[in-house]
């Protein structure tokens, strides 16, 4: 079960066995009717898949998690998770804090809407008055840097533009928690740093970070422990640097083996 809440524990994010369970279809039917049929009557041939398996995990104030491995290995999968996208088949997840998710870009905008109405939007889910935001919106708008395109739908916007600007309220928000997957590899090396800049004062602030990434680099200069994570299953844990060594070796152990 999902139990986000807030408290001065020395833990921000605590994860216990946890397992996260999908079922897959293994035939694909012709028709809608034919799937509704096959459901219906218990026909469809199908099998379990634990996208994370038996989990356990402890990330503190102010630390800089990364979480590496391959594809389909289940990152995204646990960064989901901790952020309460999925609430876990198995186990429990505590979260302690205010958490912003930036896990996929374009998630939690409203297409339709302008940048500058999503940003008041995204402000009052996150439980801010009309006021709050008013006085945040020009740094938010400020640090995006897309121009006149802050007042055209967000539909219209590049995956760059949605990057900025997320990441831009997810910051000027005031998080205690940061959960971030692959979304600022779309920004340029200019605006990377910026975020990485905000995010090194985030860490200085005490907050939690939480990474996931395929760039080894960036585990290794912002990260101050990582995962690696193989099937659904935490292999290693420990200094950033370390963890990125091993997830190098893994893979160039599985290029020499293919050849």
């Amino acid at each position: 079960m999902f139990e986000p809440e807030m408290s001065s524990t020395a833990v921000t994010i605590r994860l216990e066995n946890v397992t996260q369970r999908f079922r897959v279809i293994q035939e694909r039917p012709d028709t809608l009717r034919e799937l509704f049929s096959k459901f219906f009557r218990h026909q469809s041939s199908y099998h379990d898949f634990d996208a994370v398996k038996n989990v356990s995990l402890e990330v503190p104030p102010g630390q800089m998690l990364g979480i590496v491995g391959r594809n389909g290995s289940g990152k995204s999968t646990l960064l989901k998770v901790i952020a309460g996208v999925y609430r876990p088949t198995a186990g429990t997840v505590e979260v302690h804090g205010t958490l912003a998710p930036l896990i996929e870009l374009g998630a939690g905008f409203h297409h339709e809407l302008t940048g500058r109405e999503n940003i008041l939007l995204n402000g009052l889910l996150m439980g801010y008055s009309k006021r709050e935001m008013l006085e945040r919106e020009q740094r938010i708008i400020d640090f995006a840097e897309i121009g006149d395109f802050i007042d055209s739908p967000v539909k219209q916007y590049s995956s760059g533009m949605y990057m900025r600007l997320a990441f831009s309220v997810a910051t000027e928000v005031d998080p205690q928690i940061l959960v971030i997957d692959e979304i600022l590899a779309v920004g340029d090396a200019g605006f990377q740093q910026k975020c990485f800049e905000r995010i090194r004062n985030f860490k200085s602030a005490g907050k939690t970070i939480v990474l996931v990434t395929h760039d080894m680099s960036q585990i290794e200069e912002h990260c101050d422990r990582a995962i690696l994570i193989e099937k659904g299953s935490i292999m290693a844990d420990g200094p950033a640097a370390e963890v990125a060594e091993l997830y190098r070796s893994s893979i160039a152990l599985e290029v020499v083996g293919a050849h």
